[in-house]
């Protein structure tokens, strides 16, 4: 083989032109890690970077996280790359692997911690890059799961599990930083679905912006809050437990004589909280119990957590009620549940 290329072929080459979005493509594509993936911002850049942690086993953050992802790469400029729980033997993603979430150290740089995990117990080279993002005092999202996130075996880690009974960390993560534990299932799990409506006085709220009535609607159950919610946390979306499974579905209606109405009162599905690590550092935090990957079939879904993103970074102000939030490629969410994960995908799979 000749190690150089000869005068006509290079001519050759000469005459092909790359336009600047495929010469990101192929730089991206030189670049993408194994074992998780990254998505360059297309158009104008935002400059910022933001880190989705999945590794939930029943609601297929697999899924929706790298579409959420994509949306905000394509769409909205953001760089963005999603990590996963991955089988170290196989390379692939398996959400009931709970020991293992590679590049986590991407967090070092990130602007925004995008997290949806349910029970995770993390080698502490891992789980440091979490706890020193999250100590840092750099806004956080996080979603259904992220209330009971983690169950770390040490129980030494203030980390370790929702049911933590330290005065100093009651309730462990999702008390702590999100504003709620895990409580209940306060809608019919499996057969009661989820609608979004703002909370009362919060309907001009910047992550509303856009938002068609009625659109916000997930096929997971409400999940119960303790109500009234913590001093400083704003609800800022109710949820109206629906009798059924489908976005028109009608709420839900008390039974005659019931001493229990499900929708009265409602539970806030999404609320608004400062998180502060110390006293001179206060992070923003959205928290919604939403976030099934069918979910994202929901334009008013997706939009919800489009706009949160921004008014996560301060980007509040960018955030316009007809931007672009339609999905991005082939998009087949599966219905949730444990074990129904779809085996064989690897992270290379999500380019």
């Amino acid at each position: 083989m000749k190690r150089y290329l000869t005068t006509s072929l290079l001519a050759g080459i000469s005459l092909v032109q790359f336009s600047p979005a495929q010469a990101q493509a192929a730089d991206s594509t030189a670049k993408q890690p194994e074992h998780y993936v990254i998505y360059e911002p297309t158009g104008t850049p935002k400059g910022k970077y933001i880190v989705f942690v999945t590794g939930d086993e029943e609601y297929r953050s697999e899924q929706g996280m790298p579409q959420l992802a994509k949306i905000l790469a394509r769409h909205h400029g953001f760089r963005c790359s999603v990590h996963f729980a991955v089988d170290k033997k196989t390379g692939e993603i398996n959400p009931n692997v709970s020991d293992n979430i590679p590049g986590l150290e991407n967090l070092k740089d990130a602007d925004l911690m995008v997290i949806f995990t349910r029970f995770r117990d993390l080698p502490d080279q891992q789980m440091q890059h979490i706890v020193e993002y999250t100590e840092s005092g750099k806004p956080i999202i996080g979603l259904r799961t992220a209330t009971h996130a983690f169950n770390i075996r040490d129980k030494k880690s203030k980390y370790w599990h929702y049911t933590h009974r330290n005065n100093k960390w009651k309730g462990g993560f999702g008390e702590q930083v999100l504003g709620e534990r895990w409580v209940n299932h306060h809608g019919g799990h499996g057969s009661q679905s989820s609608r979004g409506l703002p909370a009362e006085g919060m309907e001009d709220h910047p992550i509303l912006r856009g938002i068609a009535p009625k659109s916000i609607w997930d096929p997971s159950d409400v999940y119960g809050v303790r109500l009234p919610m913590q001093k400083g946390i704003q609800p800022l979306v109710m949820g109206q437990v629906l009798s059924g499974m489908k976005p028109d579905d009608e709420p839900l209606k008390a039974k005659e004589g019931a001493k229990r109405d499900k929708n009265n009162p409602m539970m806030p599905v999404a609320w608004l909280k400062t998180w502060s690590p110390s006293k001179d550092k206060q992070a923003r935090v959205f928290a919604t119990t939403l976030g099934t990957s069918q979910g994202f079939t929901a334009e008013g879904t997706r939009r919800l957590l489009v706009n949160a993103c921004y008014w996560a970074l301060g980007m509040e102000e960018l955030i316009a009620e007809k931007a672009k939030v339609g999905i991005v490629g082939e998009y087949k969410p599966t219905r949730f549940g444990f074990n129904k994960f779809t085996k064989g995908v690897k992270p290379a799979d999500h380019r």
